[in-house]
């Protein structure tokens, strides 16, 4: 089947823009795109290499996806599945995740993605908001669904990929009993396809609801940042968890599309130095490293040099002297890009295509329309310093916040969709990533919002407040650190107490690398922590 790609590779970067149209099928599906319309043409091909915690491994063709995942939508539909439910999918980087999303779309049904790491508050929360009807999951994560079951009315089958309990099923024999044949829900681009929970500053999380189109957005920026993607001998592989879109639309999703062999493993913990051997071993060729991976891989000694042919990173800023080292260990230059969960993928740098320049995120994106703005919408001129804005509509861009259609309204300024992230254009186009405008925390390549870890935190029984902020990290960009006002007397075991408090119940991801006991929070007269003051104390 010939690949077709967006991005036409002829003349400069402005002609590529100048030149890029979108297609605009009046149908497009998710599972139809990366996996029914190459099972048709080549059901042999080679699709995914799956090396297991062992280091076994098991490769894929696309007809095996095909029928497997056509089996678990067939499943799911029996037991009352129906278009626009939710499903959730409580899974590590594991070929079951992907036969979960394959068959989600199937049915037109709408995946809820969840992080491995979450603990029972963290899950509660966004199971209970996006009113989930399935979690497929595995044993380690079960019994963390059977704790918060009682309290998730909408939840009415889990699935269990390696285990069988009471009111659990099996999701081998639910497949072995199903017909591996079914149709493709009849989707359009607008139609919502996954669910995506981004911490924000204020109240919980937001799900951010996207489209089948949010494959077709991000392809662009794939292709160039992946230095032309897809070309022979291509061969992907991120260590970044399928839940975010890091690892979902910006490698699984597109490989699987383009035809290009994905590798993936459950990693438990990033080890730097099996990311380089992985990486030999399975012969991977284009990778998505977060800046914090590429810092720990930058520690390992004596590492004999790789032979790749692209990199991306994003998330936090590389600076010169990472890229340097890229450049000399992985044989290519890395190429680094900007997007987040609303809108992803709409800035990036492509070295085949123009000189990165240092410092900067890029160049907007062929296809996208990005400016930077004032408050209130109106485009800068060069230079000036403002707010990162896409313009609507955009094939990235999400539908809105779930069921919140004023945090929707409050994240757009016309029809310019804002970031919350400050930067610079410069007289060459090149954007240039100056801070944030809300107290997000860049921590280890994931987007932590403070308010979540507060209200954990006051929760217990000695705290009377906490005011949570990041602080500058050499490796992890940022820590989560902890300001807290007890109605007694600290300690540091009580500070242990509250870490392992917010590792359980939220995650550990986000758990306080720091805690400091004050007798007041720096507060406004209505009440609103004043975070950048908390900041100002280090």
């Amino acid at each position: 089947m010939q690949v077709e790609t967006l991005v036409q590779r002829s003349g400069s970067w402005d002609d590529m823009q100048a030149q890029f149209r979108w297609p605009n099928p009046a149908r497009y599906n998710i599972a139809e795109q990366i996996c029914e319309r190459w099972a048709r043409a080549e059901p042999n091909r080679h699709a995914l290499t799956y090396m297991d915690a062992d280091g076994g491994v098991q490769n894929f063709t696309y007809q095996n996806l095909s029928r497997l995942s056509s089996q678990l939508a067939n499943s799911m539909q029996a037991r009352g599945v129906m278009r626009g439910d939710r499903c959730a999918v409580l899974l590590p980087q594991i070929p079951e995740t992907i036969l979960t999303h394959l068959a989600t779309y199937k049915l037109g049904a709408i995946a809820v993605p969840l992080f491995t790491l979450f603990g029972d508050d963290g899950l509660q929360y966004r199971l209970s908001n996006a009113g989930a009807k399935v979690v497929v999951t595995d044993h380690a994560n079960l019994s963390k669904i059977l704790n918060i079951r009682d309290q998730l009315p909408d939840l009415q089958h889990i699935y269990c990929i390696d285990g069988v309990e009471t009111g659990v099923l099996d999701f081998w024999t639910e497949l072995d009993r199903a017909s591996d044949q079914i149709e493709v829900a009849d989707t359009t681009l607008m139609d919502p396809a996954f669910i995506s929970y981004t911490s924000g500053t204020t109240g919980p999380p937001k799900g951010a609801l996207h489209g089948h189109k949010v494959l077709l957005g991000h392809l662009p920026g794939v292709e160039t940042h992946h230095n032309f993607l897809p070309q022979k001998g291509d061969c992907m592989w991120t260590p970044a968890d399928w839940a975010w879109l890091g690892g979902l639309t910006n490698v699984m999703m597109p490989a699987l599309n383009f035809g290009v062999p994905l590798v993936a493993h459950r990693m438990s913990k990033f080890d730097p130095e099996k990311a380089f051997w992985l990486m030999r071993k399975l012969n991977v060729k284009n990778t998505f490293l977060p800046p914090t991976a590429l810092k720990l891989m930058r520690q390992v000694k004596n590492v004999e040099p790789l032979n790749m042919r692209s990199v991306g990173s994003g998330g936090e800023s590389l600076g010169t002297e990472l890229q340097d080292w890229g450049q000399q260990v992985f044989g290519v230059a890395m190429n680094e890009f900007y997007g987040q969960t609303e809108c992803n993928l709409i800035v990036g740098n492509s070295a085949e295509a123009f000189a990165p320049r240092p410092g900067s995120i890029g160049k907007p994106v062929p296809g996208h329309e990005v400016a930077i703005v004032d408050e209130g919408g109106n485009v800068l001129p060069v230079g000036e310093i403002g707010e990162i804005a896409v313009r609507r509509p955009d094939m990235s861009m999400f539908l809105g916040y779930w069921n919140n259609p004023e945090k929707t309204a409050d994240k757009f300024a016309g029809d310019w969709m804002l970031t919350g992230d400050i930067a610079q254009m410069d007289e060459d186009g090149y954007y240039h990533f100056l801070s944030r405008t809300d107290d997000v925390i860049t921590s280890a390549g994931y987007r932590i919002g403070p308010s979540e870890i507060e209200d954990c935190l006051v929760g217990h029984p000695t705290v009377l407040m906490a005011g949570v902020i990041g602080k500058p990290d050499p490796v992890r960009t940022e820590i989560v650190k902890a300001y807290v006002v007890l109605n007694g007397e600290g300690s540091e075991d009580l500070k242990a107490e509250l870490v392992a408090r917010v590792r359980s119940r939220i995650s550990p991801h986000v758990a306080p690398r720091e805690i400091e006991f004050i007798d007041e929070l720096p507060m406004t007269v209505t009440g609103k922590i004043l975070r950048r003051e908390l900041k100002n104390r280090g």
